[in-house]
């Protein structure tokens, strides 16, 4: 009988033995080689981290500007059609004037051709002619707007530099 309890005292002090090795090896000790190998990494990690951060800001950055641009694109393209809308105006009515001219001008010359003089027609032939006139003088006026639109900024920037 003392052997069984001399086996058993030895059984038990193996299996303490075997448990507080099974609970070593569960939460190893870290050596110093493995907390700087963990130092530099979780070093690493926070300088990824800035790195990601910075190009976040870029990116905002870029795409701030990005959106101004397109902005002020879309504003430059409204304002071009509309005065691509005024010149079609324009020119629907120098059109007109000049039919209107066309049509008393030949109407002028067959009124010369049966030697009648007629008031009217020559009054209605100078009232259009005023009318392409002053249709010219708005033309050529938008068109010195348009280039005065256009070197303004110019002006401007090299009084700013």
């Amino acid at each position: 009988m003392t052997d069984v309890a001399e086996l058993e005292k030895r059984l038990s002090a193996a299996l303490d033995r075997i448990a507080s090795g099974v609970a070593a090896m569960a939460s190893p000790a870290p050596d110093a080689g493995d907390s700087e190998e963990v130092a530099r990494l979780r070093e690493s990690i926070e300088s990824e981290r800035s790195a990601n951060a910075q190009l976040e800001q870029r990116v905002i950055a870029i795409k701030d500007k990005q959106e101004k641009l397109v902005a002020n694109l879309e504003a430059e393209v409204a304002r071009l059609r509309q005065e691509l809308d005024d010149r079609e105006t324009t020119l629907h009515r120098v059109k007109r004037i000049n039919q209107r001219l066309r049509e008393n001008n030949r109407a002028l010359r067959e009124a010369n051709r049966a030697a009648l003089g007629d008031a009217e027609l020559i009054n209605t032939s100078m009232v259009t002619e005023l009318d392409a006139l002053r249709l010219s003088r708005e033309t050529d006026r938008a068109e010195l707007d348009t280039i005065l639109n256009e070197l303004k900024p110019l002006v401007e920037g090299g009084a700013n530099a």
